[in-house]
């Protein structure tokens, strides 16, 4: 008998949580695969996107040259935030430090919600297969150890099959939840350096949109 006969040959409940353990692995492997490629993509393009700006000699240029090296858009809404014509509205109210200082936190809002897509999703399943496995495992454990008193006749033999095919659940519920455990920790890390480095960019454009800004009647 192969693991799907083992997993899938009991009642609802049993073959349930077998199906929901399926979806969690299948939904963390693809956010993990999808994420990694972003994330290494995003650590090499990030500080080249954040160094040839800097080289150019107008926003302007800067703003072309990011567009060669910002595949994945982390840099580039930044300075086009700063870019925004706002005038006659509330967003054009205060002085220049309070609008740069209040489109540039949005738009990196909007960039560090785009690399933290998927980090819940990884924590969820991380925190909750070992639990959906262990269920899979007591509903496994009740029902053969029911089935065993109804034969009349008690053995290890006829225990320790039943309640062996039902820890195959503890297994899985494990084996779902590392990878997302792992993949939520080194991606946090990632993604944790590249945040420290928009956000220093950030900073660093808003002084000097600052000092290029005309005084305020």
């Amino acid at each position: 008998m192969n693991a799907w006969e083992l997993l899938f040959r009991g009642d609802a409940v049993s073959s349930g949580v077998a199906v929901t353990l399926l979806a969690m692995s299948v939904t963390s492997w693809v956010v993990i695969l999808w994420k990694a490629r972003l994330l290494q993509r995003a650590l090499r393009d990030v500080p080249r996107c954040t160094a040839a700006f800097w080289q150019s000699p107008t926003l302007e240029d800067g703003l072309r040259t990011l567009q060669a090296f910002d595949r994945e858009s982390l840099v580039g809404p930044l300075v086009q935030a700063t870019q925004q014509n706002t005038a006659g509205t509330l967003a054009a109210a205060g002085d220049a430090a309070q609008r740069l200082t209040r489109v540039l936190r949005d738009a990196l809002h909007g960039v560090l919600l785009k690399l933290q897509w998927g980090q819940v999703v990884l924590a969820t399943v991380g925190a909750t297969a070992p639990f959906v496995g262990l269920l899979g495992t007591v509903w496994g454990i009740y029902h053969a150890l029911i089935g065993i008193a109804g034969a009349g006749q008690i053995s290890i033999d006829k225990i320790s099959g039943p309640v062996g095919e039902s820890l195959i659940m503890t297994a899985a519920g494990l084996a779902v939840a590392i990878p997302a455990v792992l993949g939520y920790n080194v991606m946090g890390r990632s993604i944790g350096r590249i945040e420290a480095d928009l956000e220093g960019f950030a900073r660093d454009l808003r002084d000097l949109l600052i000092t290029q800004s005309p005084p305020s009647d």
